[in-house]
């Protein structure tokens, strides 16, 4: 693996750097690396949600029920909160997921026009072992930086999501 002073972002900005000396490419060592390790790191996530059967959004949704706890009851318009996509999107979700028996829609008690979105027993199983796996999976990709670096980019990361309301 070629250390991060000669990665290939490094070479683009020793080239612009020779080609326009009048600008400072600097951004773009940060701006090229986040994407570049975005990139490879969705990768890898969205490999280990195939070997479950679902996709990115199929995993968002069923975390999205699982973590609220006990009954795993989101509505519609909850879940689109909790996941930060279009209600199209949360509504063709729920339905592939629902054809699979993972989730179920169900009538709110409080509002009878509503409906809920619940994690099915077999969604939970699912869940638990899928969030153990991602979990290690996200573990590994990280393994090589310390604890305290890692404390340190969580901290630089949530700095920088703040400034663009992310």
């Amino acid at each position: 693996m070629p250390e991060p002073s000669t990665d290939h972002v490094q070479h683009i900005v020793d080239q612009w750097t020779a080609e326009r000396p009048d600008l400072d490419p600097s951004p773009i060592l940060v701006m090229g690396r986040l994407h570049r390790v975005a990139n490879a790191m969705t990768a890898e996530l969205v490999a280990l949600y195939a070997r479950f059967g679902l996709g990115e959004g199929d995993y968002d949704v069923l975390a999205s029920l699982r973590r609220q706890g006990h009954p795993y009851l989101l509505t519609p318009t909850q879940l689109l909160e909790e996941t930060m996509v279009t209600s199209g999107a949360v509504s063709k979700r729920v339905d592939r997921l629902a054809a699979l028996g993972l989730v179920e829609r169900v009538a709110s008690r409080s509002d009878g026009r509503s409906t809920l979105v619940h994690l099915t027993p077999k969604g939970r199983r699912l869940m638990d072992e899928a969030l153990a796996q991602h979990l290690a999976n996200e573990e590994r990709l990280l393994s090589p930086l310390t604890v305290r670096e890692r404390e340190t980019l969580a901290t630089l990361l949530a700095k920088l999501g703040s400034s663009l309301r992310v």
